[in-house]
């Protein structure tokens, strides 16, 4: 009986595709490869043109997306991002009616904190287009959905896309495990385990593509370019929310077929209604971005100064060295138009045939257009006899990367692609460069400040998901010299509710750690002034190739001790690796001048590679905060314009016991450029870090003026990635 069952199946499943075929031969289809791209995104956040079953379709490279989607008292919050054109990752934050768990059944024992009425589930999901559509064959996908996570989500599938009807028909089939596997299965590829991770976060590889298989499928149809309607048929059983128990089943499931339609008002906004399982209405709305488009197209900067061409004769005449005063003139000169850029001299040397300057990019985001601005200015302030230019840029007042220019190359070159410039150029260590290079008189010493409001934000506590407070913050820097910075932040609480007590952990650790980040709330509680940071910085060139960094005081709002660093950091090199050693103590509650009686050494060597193509890996080992050892990995992909979008996960010798939930420290990370959304130039950005719940282990040091972030921007690789904008 069983075997028939199977073969029925089978069959059903030959019938569908032979039907698809004999409709791919009467359509027109697709004349060569492509990715098969959507703008949507299914209920769980996912590319795709269904309602919730997957698909073999992707979003536009580097698409960001996040989904809301409701139904049947399920609310899931998406955020997608297409890594590369055929790898895309989510994270989703779902609230779950609390009887869907059945923790007494499904998970070891019974953890405190889940019998409210809504459960507040995080997971992971990726995917991956294994083919591409061509004319006779469909796109096909494979992917885990929910394999970093509790489990609840969790399902496998490998499903196949193809498009007819000059790609405005798009037929959907694939074969589903756990959750995509729980209606009718077809077959089994074994045992499957039945428990719920009650913690999370660790990949739950035993139950990959194994189990029960089902059939699933749909096809989508774009009315016009705005309209596109859809039916599905789901292979999700919804077994827990379905079953009826004392608390009452979430909904009741009549039918496996959900049909709705979306309506996309640009490629940003979309809106998407749906009726589901015969008895549920369910509502989707989508927004995007793309960090690959800018976001006022062109830019709205001002436009730079033309490249002064020298009379053909002049570039032999030295007469003005006999002239300290036209040095001087020319000094002037160049520092006046700078500072109208946006741009500081900090040191400037003038030889008969070389000039080499120091500056301070104060205003572009893109360092290649202040260099290429720097350079534009050369050619009008500099006498005719200087034909090299040497641009070394500064950080904190230390020489970091020299571009090398011939001015001929400039005055012939303005009005070709940047390209062709790029490929006269040189890129050198600055140390070598800036040898007998003196600061000008008044460079130093220099004041700034800033007041502002910003808001620190907590996520994914079960109590209460977001907890914010809005803060005022007072920013002093002073620069005595080059290299030396002293610095202070006071930051006042205006309202908020991050300083509540922390819940109790729900399940109570084996051999907790020591309490280093888990009592932040307590930082949040007072309502007067607090010492943010009260630092004394030196930052040099121990040689070539050499940083280093040695900072004392109050590092950060929890901690205060001495951090010092050394970065290796060759100027046209991919790779670069630092040391940073840290002795710390636990400060006061109040942010005063008080310290507690927590004191730990921790540090870490560090690597860094530039993969190439924008994505760029760290990897930190050493000892935490907590006193645990262990190691970090983070991998950025990183835009030409500013935007990075990356992920980091840390694990240490705290076992996932001990740790909690989520098993170990991981989380998002998405740097947004203010001139992305302005059009202008402008070095401020963004930061919006998705995290797991505050723990103790793999916690580290937050220390202002890392030297990578700081340094790398002005060296070959950075620089290339965004030469492009050397003209501009």
């Amino acid at each position: 009986m069983f075997r028939n069952r199977i073969l029925a199946r089978v069959s059903d499943a030959i019938a569908s595709g032979a039907i698809a075929t004999v409709a791919g031969l009467a359509l027109p289809a697709t004349a060569q490869a492509q990715s098969l791209e959507t703008f949507g995104t299914n209920m769980y956040g996912n590319a795709g043109t269904l309602i919730e079953m997957p698909t073999a379709e992707v979003a536009p490279d580097a698409q960001l997306s996040t989904s809301i989607s409701h139904f049947a008292g399920q609310t899931r919050t998406t955020l997608t991002f297409q890594v590369t054109p055929r790898l895309s990752a989510s994270f989703r934050y779902s609230a779950v009616p609390s009887q869907v768990l059945a923790f007494g059944q499904r998970a070891p024992g019974n953890p405190a904190g889940y019998s409210g009425s809504t459960y507040y589930d995080r997971s992971f999901d990726i995917s991956y287009q294994l083919l591409t559509e061509n004319a006779w064959r469909p796109a096909l996908s494979i992917g885990l959905r929910d394999f970093l996570g509790t489990g609840l989500y969790e399902g496998e599938y490998i499903v196949a896309t193809k498009a007819f009807a000059q790609d405005r028909l798009r037929v959907t089939a694939g074969l589903g495990w756990g959750r995509l596997g729980s209606l009718d299965p077809i077959g089994s590829t074994g045992t499957r385990p039945n428990a719920i991770l009650g913690t999370g976060g660790v990949p739950n590889y035993d139950r990959w593509f194994r189990g029960d298989v089902a059939v699933f499928g749909g096809v989508s149809y774009a009315v016009t370019d705005k309209l596109t309607f859809k039916a599905e048929y789901s292979s999700d059983a919804y077994t827990d929310e379905t079953r009826v128990e004392a608390d009452g089943r979430v909904f009741d499931r009549k039918s496996p077929w959900n049909f709705g339609v979306d309506y996309r008002v640009s490629d940003s906004l979309s809106f998407g209604a749906y009726y589901m399982y015969g008895s549920e209405i369910g509502a989707n709305i989508r927004i995007a971005v793309n960090p690959r488009r800018q976001g006022v197209p062109g830019g709205a900067e001002t436009a730079p100064v033309p490249v002064s061409v020298r009379p053909v004769a002049s570039a032999a005449d030295l007469g003005w060295t006999t002239e300290p005063s036209r040095t001087a003139s020319a000094v002037q000169s160049t520092r006046e138009s700078l500072d109208r850029e946006g741009i500081a001299l900090e040191a400037m040397k003038i030889e008969p045939r070389r000039a080499t300057v120091h500056i301070r990019n104060r205003r572009f985001d893109i360092e290649a257009q202040s260099v290429g601005r720097t350079a534009r200015i050369l050619t009008r302030t500099l006498p005719a006899s200087v034909e090299t230019f040497v641009i070394t840029q500064t950080i904190e007042g230390v020489p970091a990367s020299s571009v090398v220019l011939n001015r001929r190359d400039l005055e012939q070159l303005e009005n070709a692609p940047a390209g062709d410039i790029l490929a006269r150029a040189q890129f050198t260590d600055g140390y070598a460069e800036s040898r007998g290079v003196q600061p000008l008189p008044d460079a130093y010493p220099r004041f700034s400040w800033s007041f502002g409001p910003y808001v620190r934000t907590s996520f994914f506590d079960p109590d209460e998901p977001l907890r914010a407070d809005a803060n005022v913050r007072l920013r002093g820097d002073y620069r005595p010299a080059p290299g030396w910075l002293a610095s202070a932040s006071i930051t006042n609480r205006l309202f908020g509710n991050l300083r509540r007590t922390p819940r109790p952990a729900r399940v109570v650790p084996v051999n907790p750690p020591p309490v280093v980040r888990t009592d932040s709330a307590f930082y949040n509680r007072t309502k007067e002034p607090r010492i943010e940071t009260l630092t004394l910085a030196k930052f040099g060139r121990l040689g070539p190739d050499l940083y280093g960094r040695l900072t004392v005081g109050y590092l950060e709002r929890m901690y205060a001790g001495v951090s010092g660093e050394v970065l290796w950091k060759p100027t046209d090199s991919p790779f670069a690796l630092g040391v940073e050693a840290n002795y710390v103590a636990k400060r006061d509650y109040d942010q005063l001048f008080g310290l507690r009686d927590y004191e730990v050494a921790t540090g870490h060597v560090s690597a860094y590679y530039d993969f190439g193509n924008g994505f760029h890996g760290q990897l930190d080992v050493g000892r935490y905060l907590a006193g645990d050892w262990g190691a970090t990995v983070s991998l950025d992909r990183e835009f030409a314009n500013g935007w990075r979008v990356g992920a980091y996960a840390t694990k240490t010798d705290i076992s996932s016991a001990a740790f909690g939930e989520g098993s170990f420290d991981k989380g998002i990370r998405i740097t947004i450029p203010i001139s992305w959304g302005l059009g202008t130039p402008d070095r401020r950005t963004g930061e919006f870090n998705v995290s797991s719940l505050t723990r103790d282990g793999g916690a580290r040091l937050n220390v202002d003026h890392r030297l990578y972030e700081e340094i790398r921007e002005t060296h070959r690789s950075d620089m290339v990635s965004s030469w492009g904008k050397f003209w501009r």
